[in-house]
């Protein structure tokens, strides 16, 4: 089973540390995009995590079973006003099966990079594709790599600088390996630091993971808002339908 990053510390931070993606425009066309996709058919949530994305999915009769693989980040869940609608189950997303066909598959917040090796990420395309009805879909949100922006021979680059926290991600080229690093401080001064590896991966070599899970680019977008993907797209939103025997 791979390494678990999301521990209690973190899982008690994690939604006040990603508020912004609790933000009504970010969080709306998110589940309008998944409710549509499904429905009102049975989805499959990979890193259920605290349950951002299922609980309003479920809320909107979506019948939403989660793959964690931490226990920390499922209490965060079952806590929460509504977390009781949504089925759980502890395990590796790779791996980890659950009982029955599903019409959806998703993958949000760039966690498919959590998978750290190719193989890996490839067995969680596979996982995805045996746990779907034929016609079912798979759905990934992650961002493209920003290596294009990164001067030659540099290494890291920042995406966050206040006076609470600084975010640091860190390249390896060689690998296809990031590190995302983040220094937090309550009173400015002294800060805590916390390192998650991550595996960046191109829009084009998840599209050869699907066909190798038996599955078929059907749609990508820059975001959740059906806005076109285009070589200036930060991040991408794409849709893989398994293919009929």
């Amino acid at each position: 089973m791979r390494d678990n990053y999301f521990d209690t510390d973190i899982a008690t931070g994690y939604d006040e540390g990603s508020a912004e993606m609790f933000a009504d425009d970010v969080l709306g066309p998110t589940v309008d995009f998944l409710a549509g996709l499904a429905d009102g058919r049975p989805a499959l949530e990979l890193a259920v995590g605290t349950g951002r994305v299922a609980i309003p999915l479920a809320e909107r009769g979506v019948h939403v079973h989660g793959i964690e693989l931490s226990a920390a980040m499922v209490a965060q869940l079952e806590a929460k006003p509504g977390g009781a609608a949504v089925d759980v189950t502890i395990g590796d997303m790779t791996s980890t099966r659950v009982e029955g066909r599903f019409w959806l598959a998703y993958l949000v917040f760039n966690t498919i990079g959590n998978v750290t090796t190719q193989d890996d990420q490839i067995a969680c395309f596979q996982n995805a594709a045996d746990h779907l009805a034929p016609g079912g879909v798979f759905v990934i949100e992650v961002g493209v790599p920003v290596l294009r922006r990164l001067p030659p021979g540099e290494r890291f680059a920042v995406f966050n600088h206040t006076d609470e926290h600084v975010g640091i991600d860190e390249y390896d080229t060689a690998t296809q390996l990031m590190w995302s690093h983040h220094y937090s401080s309550d009173d400015g001064t002294t800060y805590h630091r916390s390192s998650v590896p991550f595996r960046y991966v191109w829009p084009a070599e998840l599209d050869l993971m699907a066909r190798l899970a038996g599955m078929r680019l059907r749609e990508r977008w820059a975001d959740w808002d059906r806005s076109p993907f285009t070589s200036d797209s930060l991040k991408h939103v794409s849709v893989w339908e398994k293919i009929a025997p």
